[in-house]
């Protein structure tokens, strides 16, 4: 079997070596090499550990996530206008909550962009239809990304304490960022089978490590953050008479 030919340089142009072929000759050069490359990943790993050491011990489960006047459940995608099933298993421990006694308000945050696209009235229907009554249960419909929705349950629902749901590999992210925008909350970390879904999940959440500790050190304001709101308010006081 003949060998592949090896392209070479067109006659007249010589050929050089790309700077990142190069190789450090020397010992020294070698060292600052390791150097350069240790540094950059503990540099692309210091957001997700950041989040980690925030979250500690917040990440519980529906049996011993400790109780709090609020829910905060994020969207997570409508398929023909119903949650996906990911969303769903988040309404379902959200719905456990409400119905254990340990949140008595469910705050439902999501995208409604556009008008053929509504996540927050979706995850309400489906709640009012496992048990949760429809006057218990808030919609944020500006919860374009977790700090939007993090941000706006703050400035403009005033929460202050809440249980955070959303799957496992989610939690830590939305405790972080729940906590530097103002609210003292727990997470309940929804299991999920280790699917495609699963794992690309996981991986996102390696590159939105890096967006959320940015979001944390400089505060933007969400997309849309308007006039506060007295739906929790309301609903607490409604939650009494239930």
């Amino acid at each position: 079997m003949p060998l592949p030919k090896i392209r070479r340089p067109q006659p007249g142009l010589p050929w050089t070596r790309p700077p990142w072929a190069h190789r450090p000759r020397t010992r020294r050069g070698q060292r600052r090499a390791v150097r350069a490359v240790v540094l950059a990943c503990v540099v692309a790993l210091a957001p997700a550990t950041w989040m980690y050491v925030v979250a500690g011990d917040r990440v519980r489960t529906v049996a011993d996530v400790p109780a709090r006047d609020v829910a905060v459940v994020f969207g997570a995608g409508l398929r023909a206008g119903r949650p996906t099933p990911y969303l769903a298993h988040r309404l379902d421990a959200a719905a456990e909550l409400y119905r254990t006694g340990k949140v008595r308000v469910v705050l439902v945050t999501g995208d409604n962009s556009r008008k053929d696209y509504d996540e927050p009235d979706a995850m309400r229907a489906y709640l009012t239809e496992h048990g949760v009554p429809d006057g218990l249960i808030v919609s944020d419909y500006a919860g374009f990304d977790t700090w939007d929705s993090c941000v706006r349950a703050r400035r403009i629902f005033g929460v202050e304490h809440a249980v955070l749901v959303t799957q496992g590999f989610h939690v830590r992210r939305a405790l972080a960022l729940c906590r530097s925008a103002g609210i003292d909350s727990y997470g309940v970390g929804v299991d999920e089978p280790h699917d495609v879904t699963w794992y690309y999940g996981g991986a996102r959440e390696v590159f939105a490590a890096g967006k959320a500790a940015l979001d944390a050190a400089l505060r933007p304001d969400p997309q849309f953050l308007g006039r506060t709101e007295p739906g929790v308010a309301d609903a607490l006081i409604a939650s009494e008479r239930e």
